[in-house]
């Protein structure tokens, strides 16, 4: 009975072990929230400028240009990278597609129903709905260009190759795939922009508005 009351008197030695096995998991727990609070902000700050973005088409894509000469001037003088080039081109061709292509494909829906896409014939004004909106056209085009720029510094994406023969199936590749864009706007008759909005600038002498 003595030796059983000496051992749950020192069972309190456990205890302290298993505190210190508590603080140190909250330290690793409040080293992982840091991060992630850090990242979270990175996120913020990311958001809030491509938000600050979006009204300035001509500066973004200006932007991008520029981006685009920076790494083909990049592959010219190293030569090489040539099929990270080639995935670029076949990248932004997709996208490019999915930019002329309306939201809702017109050969799913009946003459009768849905809205119908902007022709020439329309006469009120119909926006044109697009597959990949413009922004997220620009955000993915960047971000592709950003990471083919990140591959020309490694050697492991440099795979010889021919270039003369990605070009030509290249262009191919992009004849084939806009004539067949092509024939499904004409198929369908729709064209993939947006006009004929009326714009109201004023009021006349009798205070009736007039559009332009």
């Amino acid at each position: 009975m003595l030796q059983f009351g000496k051992v749950s008197c020192s069972s309190g030695i456990p205890n302290s072990g298993m505190s210190e096995g508590d603080s140190a998991g909250e330290s690793i727990h409040g080293k992982t929230s840091v991060v992630g609070a850090f990242f979270t902000r990175v996120g913020q700050v990311y958001q809030s400028w491509l938000d600050k973005s979006t009204p300035f088409h001509l500066g973004r894509w200006g932007g991008t240009l520029l981006l685009t000469a920076i790494y083909m001037i990049r592959v010219y003088i190293l030569q090489g990278w040539y099929i990270v080039t080639y995935a670029l081109g076949i990248y932004h061709l997709n996208l490019f597609i999915a930019f002329l292509s309306p939201k809702v494909d017109p050969s799913m829906l009946d003459e009768d129903e849905g809205p119908s896409l902007p022709t020439k014939q329309n006469e009120e004004f119909r926006p044109f709905i697009r597959r990949l909106p413009e922004f997220k056209f620009w955000h993915s085009a960047t971000k592709g260009i950003v990471i083919a720029m990140i591959c020309t510094f490694f050697e492991a994406f440099n795979v010889p190759v021919f270039w003369p023969i990605l070009v030509m199936y290249f262009i191919m590749l992009f004849c084939i795939t806009m004539k067949r864009q092509i024939k499904h706007m004409v198929k369908y008759r729709y064209l993939p922009f947006t006009h004929g909005k009326r714009t109201y600038k004023g009021k006349d002498e009798t205070g009736k508005p007039f559009a332009s």
